[in-house]
């Protein structure tokens, strides 16, 4: 049985929000083509038409649609997607809807379309207002958080299943402590923090994390976490997660935690496929479900050439007790969340060392049950 995760870009890098910190915007600027608009039916029908002929009854599919914004591409596109995934469904094949989306065009047309598909919504909101009004603004450059928390709102009396998705700045890890307790104020069930990266061509800028301050925060909401689990309210914290499952059952389904690049399949709107959302450049573009079978592109030689690229020397892993759940981290994240070259200290290895204990405590309870 496969079990297969594609990301599809059905509006490109287009975005109706201008996020000081966008790492996909970065991205884009450095290709040829910065934007390839929206993604055509006839462009959606060949790239759904190779994926599903890959599959067969009892094959498991994750479509999961990103940006950009990828509301942007309509309401109607994504049930054109369901549509043509209707027939491969009823002869066997599992398929299970996510978007990550900035929220700001989900009305209750929209909410009831991602409650009947049963998406997996992740929504883009950086905290209490203050953390998100800095960086999250719209294309008038006019703070949105009161309208995303509206949106939040609307998902939670839609019952639409969501996922919340802060950007971990620089600035924002200073104050844990606010963070825990707006999370606890607005009932948020699944968190995950995504590391604020600098470009990927030059220094870290103003709002890239570092590897100080991902331990220092990391640190602090951890006591809190497991303060409040130990009195009975779990609240998943994604990498609180997965280092417990990992140290629990060896599974790991975080891309990066341990080191290692697996190749993935992004799927831009012109059906250019590559290996990684942090590199979708044109030199690591791997082929096109538009004329190629996955095989082919899982094949191609740049996706084998990005998944044996050589590793950096990582002289601080040398003598690390994590090194095994660990190994250096994901190459994209190193200098914000790991250490950068002139660094004397790794940032994950200063939470573990302060939290490990606890974490394979819960391990060793949750292998029990």
């Amino acid at each position: 049985m496969k079990q297969l995760s594609i990301m599809i870009k059905p509006a490109s890098s287009l975005c109706n929000m201008r996020c000081k910190y966008c790492f996909y915007a970065d991205v884009s600027s450095l290709r040829s083509v910065d934007s390839f608009g929206i993604m055509a039916q006839d462009t959606t029908d060949r790239v759904l038409g190779h994926i599903f002929s890959d599959l067969a009854p009892g094959d498991r599919l994750i479509l999961a649609f990103q940006g950009g914004e990828p509301t942007l591409a309509g309401l109607d596109y994504f049930r054109h997607v369901s549509e043509v995934a209707a027939p491969h469904r009823a002869r066997g094949v599992q398929v299970q809807y996510a978007i990550q989306t900035n929220g700001l065009l989900l009305d209750e047309e929209w909410c009831q379309f991602l409650h009947e598909q049963n998406y997996l919504v992740g929504l883009s909101l950086d905290g209490p207002a203050l953390y998100h009004d800095a960086n999250r603004l719209d294309a008038q450059q006019k703070g949105t958080f009161q309208r995303v928390m509206a949106v939040k709102r609307r998902m939670d009396r839609q019952h639409v299943e969501y996922n919340v998705l802060m950007v971990l700045t620089n600035q924002m890890a200073r104050h844990p402590q606010q963070i825990w307790r707006f999370i606890e104020e607005q009932n948020l069930r699944y968190v995950q923090f995504t590391p604020c990266m600098g470009p990927l061509e030059g220094e870290g800028g103003q709002y890239a994390l570092t590897p100080r301050r991902y331990a220092g925060f990391y640190q602090t909401l951890f006591d809190l976490w497991y303060q409040r689990y130990r009195q009975g309210r779990y609240i998943s914290i994604k990498l609180f997660d997965d280092l417990v499952n990992l140290l629990a059952y060896g599974a790991c389904n975080a891309c990066g935690l341990l080191g290692q690049c697996q190749a993935q399949i992004i799927v831009e709107a012109d059906g250019s496929v590559y290996p990684c959302d942090f590199y979708v450049l044109d030199h690591f573009r791997a082929g096109s479900l538009l004329e190629d079978s996955l095989r082919t592109v899982y094949e191609s030689p740049v996706m084998q050439a990005f998944t044996r690229r050589p590793k950096e020397a990582l002289p601080l892993c040398a003598d690390c007790p994590y090194r095994r759940i660990c190994g250096g981290g994901c190459a994209r994240m190193r200098r914000e969340v790991f250490y950068a070259p002139e660094d004397t200290e790794c940032g994950h290895r200063l939470f573990l060392d302060a939290c490990i204990g606890r974490i394979q405590q819960l391990a060793y309870e949750i292998r029990r049950r």
